[in-house]
């Protein structure tokens, strides 16, 4: 999968793009996202900071793409097991365990996500749409409307709470699994 970044872009620029998002995630890993800038990512990249804002229209932008990037780039394994319920907890399970990893990056996904940036706000429809499919697709049948809404509303409240440092990454696979054998109860 592509970043929406590099769509209809020649292949200079892709590479600029590619330069940005790795000098993005470097920068993010070291310093964190209050800290980090366009301009020095951009600087990192050794692009100039006005080519840098041609691609990114924001720190919440660049904080969006990478998390869109980490959503594609590591899908985690087949949802497997023999009911919805255990298939779905390896989702989300792989999600906790992913962002456990970057802590930074959760933390900024957390920020970009909650933001107005209408580059944001497209992205924030993408990756939620991702997480829909993954859980459908877990599912592995039609899958009842409201089902989908709690296990959505369900793992975006508990993704935000661990943004938010009400518990960890390791607490939020292990509280979701309760949570989404309840919302399966009976499906």
């Amino acid at each position: 999968m592509t970043s929406h970044l590099r769509l209809g872009l020649n292949p200079r620029q892709v590479e600029t793009v590619e330069k940005l998002l790795l000098a993005g995630e470097v920068e993010l890993e070291e310093v964190g996202p209050e800290a980090l800038t366009i301009r020095t990512v951009a600087q990192r990249a050794g692009v100039s900071p006005a080519t840098a804002y041609t691609y990114l229209a924001s720190k919440n932008h660049l904080f969006a793409e990478l998390f869109w990037r980490r959503i594609v780039t590591e899908p985690g394994p087949e949802p497997e097991g023999a009911t919805p319920v255990d298939r779905i907890r390896v989702v989300t399970r792989h999600y906790a365990t992913m962002l456990g990893r970057s802590p930074n990056l959760a933390t900024a996904a957390n920020i970009a996500l909650l933001g107005t940036d209408p580059e944001v706000e497209r992205l924030r429809i993408v990756i939620g749409a991702e997480f829909v499919n993954r859980f459908r697709d877990a599912i592995g049948e039609p899958a009842d409307p409201r089902v989908m809404e709690a296990l959505t509303f369900a793992f975006s409240g508990a993704l935000l709470q661990a943004g938010m440092g009400l518990m960890t990454y390791d607490e939020l696979g292990q509280r979701l699994d309760d949570v989404v054998a309840v919302i399966m109860e009976g499906h």
